[in-house]
Parts: structure tokens; C-alpha cells; sequence
């Protein structure tokens, strides 16, 4: 006889920890709770909704037996749309998939294993994406897209570092792979390091207090996890946990004060700017004639690069059209308060002399 499993016990009338959210870890066998949890502006955990999804169908125009890239596969809802698309009729479609995550990515996979071969995914970060294609066999695609926002799925999880609402470890890493985690930079980098980080890389206004706050507080002991940091922040300015919540009562969605600097840590961490910036270089090369590329930034950082890296090649002749940023409808940002940053650009890849 099968004893059935215990679902995680917890205190109160509701779950709160990641892991005891039992309906939304099943959520085939809670089907309704999805709906609610939506209802509420909230994202099951463990879950991601795809932002701007019917603008992003729009801007791609995928067509039956169309060949695109999708380079941040994540939970796959944009590449379930673009995969229904392509492979409408019985066509012969193509996506090509990448992500570093290695926790994440089968998970995906398994989701989309009813497109069969349709579907090529591949460990690699995006500026990896010629690479990709090279493997796959391929010269050039109908259209590249590419979302460079954090998963709910890795915000979600306490184990992964990147949430300054649970604690977990300060890792911080999309690609475990990686030598380096948000511990390690927080322990090493130099005062004046880590305050023109924060600036640079999430406009923090209090970037030198907390960089001077965090090198005061690592000579005590070590910054390993992720409650320690936001700890350190608090402090630095001047504000304790009960007095922002206390600030935040009925003021709507508001900022944690700790997130621009876990922002500023997760994308040196994982050099998204960088990566960006390869991206952005290769990607009209590989795009053909009237080929589309559509990006989805969420920081100031990415939509600058974004923006002057589409009027460049706009200049140069490489691209013919250029669109945007469109931004979420004010449905969308009450279903999905995640969404509520993002920009989407829309670049069209030029025929003739300089776009061939």
C-alpha cells in the first residue's frame, strides 16, 4: 500500500515560503488557483508569463514553416507562440532556443516536447547566438527575439539568490557555470567599485552610502546571503524593515530598497550588458532581407543600448524599419506587475547593397 505524500506543513492560513506553496508546484491539479492568483496581479511560483506576447507575435510575424530564434527561452511562453505559428498546418518550422540556465532549461524542453524537432535548444548565453545557428546548421532566420529580463522562476526560488524578499544564498548567477556569484563581488570589490556599480548599472541614488555601508559591514563578517545585503541596504538607508512596510501599506506596488542593488549585482554577475552588446552587433548578420529583431528591455541600461544600437544600423543601412518602444497596456501590468518596466523595440533587416 502507497501512502500518499504529505503536502509541506506551515504556520498560519496561507503558504509563504517557496516551498510550501503546494498548489502552484502542482498547478495541473489546482487549475483554478492560476486564474486567481492572476486575478490579484500575482504569477504563480515557479511560473513565468511571457510579457507583451501579442505584440511580440505581431512584430515577428511568424508564417508556417518560418525559422526564428528565440534567445532567452525561459519558461517558453513566447516560444510556444512563435512554435505554433511556424509549425501551423504540419509546416516545416524551425526555433532555434538558447539559455543558460541549467536548472530551467529541461524543464522547458519538456513543455514544448509536443513540437518534436521543431524545437532546437541549446545551453549558450545570446551573445553565443551565432554559434547556435552554426550548430544548427542554419545561415539565417525570419526573426530574432529576445526578452532580457530576469525569469519569475529565478526571482521566485530563495536558492537562487536573486529575491530580496526571502533569504537564500547571495548567488545570483542565471548560468551556474559561472566562476563568480554576488557573494564573491560583494566580498571583493572596492568601495569606489561597487558604488559606480550601483549607479551605473540600476541609477541607485544612494550608491555611495551603501557601497561605503556594505565595506563596513564585510570587515564584521562575510555577506553570504541574500537577507545579510538587503540587511546592509536598510541600514544604509536609514530605514528598518517594519517602517517600509509600514510606508508601503496602501501606496500600491512600490520598490524594494534593497532591488537596484541586487539589480546592479545580478547583471555584473552575469555580464548582461556585455552579452548585450554581442548580441546587438551579430544579430542583423544574421537576420535575412526584411527579417525582423525584437527586443524586450526592462532597465534604462539595456533600452539606451538597444535604442542607439537599432538607429546605428538604421544609419549603416542594415536595418529599413524601426519600431517603438512599445510598452504593456494597463491590463497587462494589473495581471502581470512584472511586465510594468518592459519596453519592446521592433528592427527590420534591410535588403540592397548594405543590408544583403
Amino acid at each position: 500500500m502507497t501512502v500518499p505524500r504529505r503536502r509541506p506543513r506551515y504556520s498560519g492560513t496561507h503558504p509563504r515560503r517557496f516551498e510550501q506553496r503546494y498548489k502552484e508546484h502542482a498547478a495541473a491539479a489546482y487549475p483554478d488557483h492560476a486564474q486567481h492568483l492572476r486575478a490579484k496581479g500575482k504569477t504563480l511560483a515557479g511560473t513565468h508569463l511571457p510579457v507583451l506576447l501579442d505584440e511580440v507575435v505581431r512584430a515577428l510575424a511568424p508564417q508556417p514553416g518560418g525559422c526564428f530564434v528565440d534567445c532567452t527561452l525561459g519558461y517558453g511562453g513566447h516560444a510556444r507562440a512563435l512554435l505554433e505559428r511556424i509549425t501551423a498546418g504540419g509546416a516545416p518550422g524551425r526555433l532555434i532556443a538558447l539559455d543558460v540556465d541549467g536548472v530551467e532549461l529541461p524543464r522547458a524542453i519538456a513543455r514544448l516536447a509536443e513540437f518534436g524537432p521543431a524545437l532546437t535548444a541549446q545551453r549558450l548565453r545570446f551573445a553565443g547566438i551565432a554559434k547556435a545557428l552554426e550548430r544548427a546548421g542554419v545561415a539565417q532566420v525570419d526573426g530574432i527575439l529576445a526578452d532580457l529580463g530576469v525569469s519569475s522562476m529565478q526571482l521566485d526560488d530563495p536558492l537562487r539568490g536573486f529575491s530580496v524578499k526571502h533569504d537564500g544564498p547571495l548567488d545570483l548567477r542565471m548560468d551556474d557555470r559561472l566562476a563568480r556569484n554576488g557573494a564573491d563581488l560583494v566580498a571583493t570589490l572596492a568601495e569606489d567599485e561597487l558604488a559606480e556599480l550601483l549607479r551605473e548599472l540600476a541609477d541607485e541614488p544612494a550608491a555611495a552610502a551603501i557601497a561605503r555601508a556594505i565595506v563596513a559591514a564585510r570587515q564584521q563578517a562575510a555577506i553570504k546571503t541574500t537577507r545579510a545585503l538587503a540587511d546592509v541596504v536598510f541600514a544604509a538607508k536609514r530605514i528598518s524593515r517594519a517602517q517600509w512596510r509600514a510606508a508601503s501599506v496602501g501606496a500600491g506596488r512600490t520598490v524594494h530598497p534593497a532591488a537596484r542593488t541586487f539589480q546592479a549585482l545580478r547583471v555584473a554577475v552575469n555580464d548582461e550588458l556585455g552579452n548585450l552588446a554581442a548580441l546587438l552587433k551579430m544579430a542583423p548578420l544574421l537576420l535575412k532581407p526584411g527579417g525582423r529583431f525584437a527586443v524586450i528591455s526592462f532597465q534604462r541600461g539595456e533600452e539606451e543600448r538597444v535604442a542607439a544600437a537599432f538607429a546605428d544600423g538604421r544609419a549603416r543601412g542594415l536595418y529599413s524599419e524601426l519600431h517603438g518602444p512599445l510598452r504593456p497596456t494597463a491590463e497587462e501590468r494589473r495581471s502581470n506587475p512584472r511586465s510594468s518596466s518592459a519596453r519592446l523595440r521592433i528592427a527590420v533587416r534591410a535588403a540592397g547593397p548594405s543590408g544583403a
